[in-house]
């Protein structure tokens, strides 16, 4: 499959003709004007400068990993190990071992994970504006080597923006949930559950069902300059490719907020529902699918006989939640 590219996009192509599809897509040369790409562009050691000279030394989270990893960071041994270290670290510290790693055939894996720009170098947010979105959308930078982030999905849009390196993406919707195989809910990589299965080097003896999945795997490389759409729940694995790499990332959900948590739904119906009878799941199944899935479901009720299902006002959103609270005891 062929994912869309798109040169010279405004705030409105934007907001009218990208973001409404809600398929991923390349966005050619986006932020190609940013002070951060031009050096990056000049040199490792030049953007390394400029970064270090907006530092404001707060520490940062920072993934290490030995280099037989192959900056691969993943579980160890099974899903109760890694097979990296994790902590704080100043950022130039990181940066200095990652100029020192590229005399390194087989390098260190170093990876400075989403760091907020405002909370770290304020002046480099200042400096390398992306117009697409509103200014209140936090930007975040990552920092590493040759090192690859497992597929996994977020709960918000991401706008991905290349600095400095070259990076692949593989891209697949959100209804491959079932083929990716999910790795633990509690015990994460980088927060969110990932893949098992690597859509890279699948091992379909393993994993079968990953050959489900790959008919609609999306894949890319991008430049400096280069920005990608990822939709909301879209799964992502992202390979740096360059000894040294330099992304800004924006997550946002436009969506106004919700009155509760899906995972709290989730949690809710696995206590409810998961361990009934076959025959008693099938109704469930198409009771939700009716009532939460259905956007026309009450359309043939006038709407005061809707009751507890009818629109989230806010005394209807207090009552479901006192009712939830009392059954839950």
């Amino acid at each position: 499959m062929s994912i869309a590219t798109y040169q010279g996009v405004t705030p409105p192509l934007f907001a009218a003709d990208i973001r409404p599809l809600n398929r991923p897509a390349v966005l050619k040369g986006v932020v190609t004007d940013w002070p951060a790409v031009a050096a990056g562009r000049e040199s490792d050691e030049a953007l390394v400068a400029y970064l270090k000279a907006r530092d404001n030394g707060q520490v940062a989270g920072v993934y290490v990993g030995a280099p037989d990893i192959d900056g691969h960071f993943f579980y160890g041994a099974d899903t109760k190990s890694e097979n990296f270290r994790y902590g704080p670290a100043p950022i130039p510290q990181a940066l200095d071992r990652l100029l020192a790693e590229k005399a390194n055939a087989r390098p260190t894996s170093v990876y400075v994970q989403s760091a907020e720009l405002f909370n770290h170098m304020p002046k480099v947010k200042a400096e390398n504006r992306l117009e697409l979105l509103p200014k209140t959308v936090e930007p975040r930078i990552w920092i590493g080597n040759r090192t690859v982030t497992r597929a996994h999905y977020d709960l918000n849009h991401n706008l991905a923006c290349v600095v400095a390196g070259r990076r692949k993406f593989l891209l697949l919707p959100p209804e491959q949930l079932p083929n990716l195989y999910p790795g633990p809910f509690d015990r994460t990589i980088g927060g969110v559950p990932v893949a098992m299965v690597d859509p890279e080097n699948p091992d379909l003896e393993l994993y079968p069902r990953f050959a489900l999945a790959q008919a609609s795997m999306l894949e890319v490389d991008l430049e400096p300059g280069d920005a990608l759409f990822i939709p909301y729940g879209w799964w992502h694995q992202v390979r740096s490719l360059s000894a040294f790499n330099v992304l800004v990332n924006y997550w946002w959900d436009d969506a106004s907020p919700a009155a509760a948590q899906p995972y709290d739904a989730l949690f809710h119906s696995l206590l409810a529902l998961r361990d009934m009878p076959e025959g008693h799941k099938a109704l469930w199944k198409t009771v939700f699918d009716y009532y939460v899935f259905n956007d026309d479901s009450l359309s043939h009720l006038p709407s005061g006989d809707r009751g507890s299902l009818g629109d989230l006002t806010p005394e209807l959103v207090a009552r479901i939640k006192a009712n939830l609270k009392t059954g839950l005891g």
